[in-house]
């Protein structure tokens, strides 16, 4: 196979049985090609019929590795099942390699701030995002992973499956590292935040590098993130919960009010993120 060429074009021989085949022992399932604009030149995404099992995002991690294919756990509740099948907008996605991931969150983090702002009482001035002013503070240091990422995605993954996704799908994406995967299917979750996906995808190759956070799973709005190196002090903890607030404002906005108390309760020691736009 190319290296330029979309590995999903090689699952119907995987189904079928004919041709060069990737050697995944997938399960039933189908191509998705379909996107809010049409039909797409190739196709986005593999997804099981079935529902997953704790176990296949680790099992398909480790038979997809080198095969240019990303797995990643896709969950819709009932208004909203199968929204892979019609929210889909590649379209609109420029490459992560285009953009610069501190550029990206020092924008956001200004805007978000500017946002808060607007919305404050007099007397709350400022403890939004206190102990921080509206400067931005720069990035949070690299952590040294505890624990293999792929390993502690497994965990992540199996975690969700049995105590939180309400109906998830294995689903396969084309891409050469997790962080990508987002743009690569033309993923539209954050549209009322951002709409290129791939400047979001700039932070997430950041964090992969400096966290050890993998995709693991997506739902029409929500992002779910596993973590190898999560802040393990509150300080080291508010030094992230400035990318998280620039990321996605909505985790502190409508969960937590203040970015100290995020940090403390969502993120010291957590190796799950999530982030959900509204």
């Amino acid at each position: 196979m190319s290296m330029d060429a979309n590995p999903l074009s090689l699952l119907s021989a995987e189904l079928t049985g004919d041709g060069e085949t990737l050697g995944l022992d997938l399960p039933p399932g189908s191509l998705v090609t379909e996107t809010e604009s049409g039909p797409w030149r190739e196709p986005l995404l593999w997804v099981s019929d079935g529902i997953a099992g704790p176990a296949d995002w680790g099992q398909y991690a480790a038979a997809c590795a080198g095969k240019g294919l990303q797995p990643v756990l896709l969950d819709g509740d009932e208004d909203i099942a199968g929204w892979w099948n019609t929210e889909l907008d590649p379209g609109m996605m420029s490459a992560p390699a285009d953009h610069d991931a501190e550029g990206v969150l020092k924008e956001f983090w200004h805007a978000a701030v500017a946002a808060t702002e607007e919305n404050e009482d007099d007397e709350d001035e400022g403890e939004t995002i206190a102990p921080y002013s509206g400067d931005w503070p720069g990035p949070a240091p690299r952590r040294p992973a505890a624990a293999d990422p792929d390993a502690v995605a497994a965990e992540v993954a199996a975690a969700l499956v049995e105590h939180r996704l309400s109906s998830p799908r294995l689903a396969l994406a084309p891409a050469t590292r997790s962080a990508d995967l987002p743009a690569a299917i033309g993923w539209t979750g954050p549209i009322n935040h951002e709409n290129d996906v791939a400047r979001l995808c700039a932070v997430l190759r950041s964090w992969e590098d400096r966290f050890g956070v993998r995709v693991v799973a997506l739902s029409h709005n929500r992002l779910d993130l596993s973590v190898a190196a999560p802040p393990q002090t509150l300080d080291e903890a508010l030094a992230v919960a400035v990318e998280h607030f620039a990321f996605c404002p909505d985790n502190v906005w409508q969960g937590y009010e203040t970015l100290r108390l995020y940090a403390e309760e969502a993120l010291v020691g957590s190796r799950h993120w999530t982030f959900w736009w509204d």
